[in-house]
């Protein structure tokens, strides 16, 4: 996943990000992992690709797959969650509870921070076992 950046942050920078600004990024690494599930293998058309995407990527269920990894992050990696998990939001999901899309925002926050810090493997360890049923 690293072949889209042209250079990675050292892991201390990139802890120190907004935890927003992660987000903003994960979010774009998970819908892209979720796409790349639904469509591999699928002969299905598009607008069904993308409510079966869509069922994975909305708030709630992102909530539930950080609450899957609890006990399996570092320690570092539930500092960083935490810190997402208790920022200020600004505008929350209409289609969540609260404590659902913060959850959801420190997910993706997480697969920010490892994503933008280069930590390919572990990123793709996290995202494997959060899709495990």
């Amino acid at each position: 996943m690293d072949i889209f950046l042209k250079k990675t942050l050292e892991e201390r920078d990139a802890f120190m990000l907004n935890p927003q600004s992660l987000a903003f990024v994960g979010d774009a690494v998970y819908g892209l992992f979720i796409k790349s599930c639904v469509f591999i293998g699928s002969t299905a058309k598009s607008g069904s690709l993308h409510k079966q995407s869509v069922l994975k990527v909305k708030a709630t269920a992102q909530s539930e797959v950080l609450d899957k990894l609890e006990g399996f992050l570092t320690e570092r990696e539930q500092d960083l969650v935490r810190r997402a998990r208790n920022t200020k939001v600004n505008a929350p999901s209409k289609k969540a509870s609260l404590s659902e899309y913060m959850k959801s925002t420190a997910y993706e926050a997480l697969l920010g921070y490892l994503f933008v810090s280069g930590q390919s493997e572990r990123l793709k360890e996290i995202l494997r076992l959060g899709e495990k049923e």
